[in-house]
């Protein structure tokens, strides 16, 4: 028996030999694993010379049966007796096998049908998040999945994360622009907030088609009065840069100059409120100051149009024309300062006093615009024939109040206001003007006797208000002569 388990150690190192020659010729397969022999020596050392070692054991030798190993030692020294060096079996091998100079090994993991990746390097994540495999439910936590099948019943694509949603609005059409437009213009005639107006155009897609914004705004201002004039010139001008470019005024105006034969069917003065808008803009830098010469050649003839530049030139070619181009429009009241419109009213008055003419000054006022500031226009002209002391002016103020409240641009209510402004400011005027009680007293029963003032307010002016005048003053607290005839009347 321990014959049978002797090995033949020439007969061994041929069998490895021939093994490491398939390598060399790429004729090994996976299957035919070099196996040294199927048993194992009992003591190392008996292997320490593989090539000589064997040659002297003695046939008390014996080996272990143990299972077949896929790596086995296959030492022997750099170049055999055939001529069969190590370092060329080393750079020979496929990748699936290592050689280290003493042992032979076939990884599996370089197998044919490994999944594996052949670089020898993984990602360093878990499997599936440590919970996926075949047959499993997920983890614990796992509830809803994590893909939702849009064909499901209970399926939501509002509730769908990070999704990026991109915002196409349609181009309007010049239907759409022209209601659009003009809705919001004549809103803006209104409340005069050029802010949110730009806010409302920005949502609008005109594609290509903003200069139908300035042609349906200056159609609309030729239509309504001269304040609402000034708030179009300003909406465009800050729309310029914005949502307007200087192309667009151009086409613009080159289109307003084309339709003015039926615009002025409708609005006579057409090419002179024209003429404004394009000086105007000219003015705020919406168009270049030499566009008056560029768009001569253009007009084919057309005499409201000529008329138009005529009255645009003499505009820019006055002194100032910049600084008067300001207030083309005039003095609209509701968007002017306060000062401002105290100064207009006093110049009004002046005006009034000197020339006596009732409908100029109706005139001046109606274009101020500020029905709600009547009251101030009361106020100064009181403190006016007092101050002024003359008769004349008493009477002049009188008619003009008289005026004003039969044609309804001053109401009763703007009438008692004014009148209590000078009540209850009466003694700091007193101060300045001594006979202020009995001028007082004497204006307010000539306008009882036009039927304007309310009972309240006459009897509240007959309480005399006057400051106690002493001796040393001078005239013994009575009237001097030269008013006792005035007073009289």
């Amino acid at each position: 028996m321990a014959t049978n388990k002797v090995i033949n150690a020439s007969l061994l190192m041929n069998g490895v030999h021939e093994k490491c020659e398939n390598l060399k010729n790429g004729k090994f397969f996976p299957e035919q694993v070099v196996l040294k022999s199927n048993k194992i020596v009992e003591s190392d050392d008996d292997l320490s010379d593989p090539i000589n070692g064997l040659n002297h054991l003695s046939d008390t030798s014996r080996f272990k049966n143990k299972n077949k190993r896929i790596t086995k030692s296959c030492d022997y020294p750099e170049e055999n007796a055939n001529g069969f060096s190590t370092a060329a079996l080393s750079a020979s091998l496929p990748d699936h096998f290592t050689f280290n100079g003493n042992f032979l090994k076939y990884n599996k993991k370089f197998s044919k049908n490994s999944r594996r990746s052949r670089k020898g390097k993984r990602r360093g994540l878990a499997k599936k998040g440590g919970a996926g495999g075949k047959g499993t439910w997920g983890k614990l936590v796992d509830v809803e999945e994590k893909f939702e099948d849009p064909s499901d019943i209970n399926y939501d694509s509002d509730n769908q994360e990070n999704c990026e949603y991109i915002v196409i609005i349609p181009p309007l059409t010049d239907e759409e622009i022209d209601r659009h437009v003009t809705s919001l213009i004549t809103e803006y005639f209104e409340h005069g907030d050029t802010e949110e107006i730009a806010f409302s155009l920005e949502e609008f897609n005109f594609d290509k088609k903003q200069s139908q914004i300035i042609v349906i705004a200056v159609t609309l201002a030729m239509e309504h009065k001269s304040s609402h004039r000034e708030l179009t010139s300003v909406l465009i001008s800050d729309l310029y840069d914005r949502i307007l470019k200087e192309k667009d005024f151009d086409l613009a105006f080159k289109i307003l100059l084309k339709s003015l034969p039926d615009l002025v069917l409708d609005t006579p003065e057409a090419p002179v409120i024209l003429g404004n808008f394009i000086a105007r803009s000219i003015a705020d830098d919406c168009l270049p100051p030499n566009y008056v010469q560029k768009i001569q050649n253009n007009l084919d003839g057309c005499e409201h149009a000529k008329a138009c530049l005529e009255h645009i030139s003499s505009l820019l070619d006055s002194k100032y024309a910049m600084m008067k181009l300001d207030t083309v429009w005039g003095i609209a009241g509701g968007m002017r300062p306060v000062i401002a419109l105290i100064s207009r009213i006093q110049l009004l008055l002046f005006e009034y006093i000197c020339s006596g003419e009732i409908e100029e000054a109706t005139r001046c006022l109606k274009e101020l615009e500020v029905p709600h500031f009547h009251h101030e226009l009361v106020y100064e002209a009181i403190v006016y024939a007092l101050e002024d002391m003359k008769k004349r002016t008493l009477v002049l103020i009188v008619d003009l109040f008289e005026h004003l409240y039969k044609t309804v641009i001053i109401t009763v209510d703007q009438f008692s206001y004014g009148f209590n402004r000078v009540y209850e400011e009466f003694h700091d005027i007193s101060i300045d003007v001594p006979l202020a009680d009995p001028l007082l007293k004497l204006l307010v029963s000539k306008c009882a006797s036009k039927g304007f003032l309310a009972k309240e307010l006459i009897e509240k002016f007959s309480v005399s208000k006057g400051r106690k005048r002493f001796v040393s003053e001078g005239d013994g607290g009575k009237f001097k002569e030269d008013y006792q005839e005035f007073l009289s009347d």
